[in-house]
């Protein structure tokens, strides 16, 4: 069977690429904010990607490319798919648990006397963190 590219499936622009992380509300409507705060802050600036932009990059091209190849080949299409969401898991998992290991060496190795300035930044980063995981976890279009 050839593969005709008129039949290919085509990304629609209007539709979310799930392999690419939409960038997060840093405040969102509800949530109270710390006394002193706004969002214009800049102490309440985003925190670091989950995934770097460049592996971002990498890892859209590598779905897209499955997408195109499913015509000629669904099976090898649907598992390069399926290794491409657990190297995205698997990235995801690693990032935040370093990002939790740095966090509690901040606050939890000190003395019980830590001081308030470290601990409102530590529950602010704990905050932004959990955030966009919640955000994450909405479905598309919400």
């Amino acid at each position: 069977m050839s593969h005709n590219a008129e039949h290919a499936p085509q990304p629609q622009p209007a539709a979310r690429n799930p392999a690419t992380p939409q960038a997060p509300r840093t405040e969102p409507a509800h949530a109270p904010r710390e006394p002193g705060t706004s969002t214009a802050s800049p102490d309440r600036t985003p925190g670091p990607d989950l995934i770097a932009q460049g592996e971002r990059d990498k890892l859209t091209r590598r779905l897209q490319q499955a997408l195109n190849t499913f015509v000629d080949n669904p099976r090898q299409a649907v598992e390069e798919a399926d290794a491409l969401f657990d190297d995205v898991a698997t990235q995801f998992t690693d990032t935040l648990t370093e990002r939790r290991r740095v966090l509690r060496t901040g606050w939890q190795d000190q003395d019980t006397d830590a001081q308030t300035e470290e601990l409102r930044i530590a529950l602010r980063q704990y905050r932004e963190i959990t955030e966009r995981l919640l955000h994450m976890s909405a479905p598309a279009g919400r």
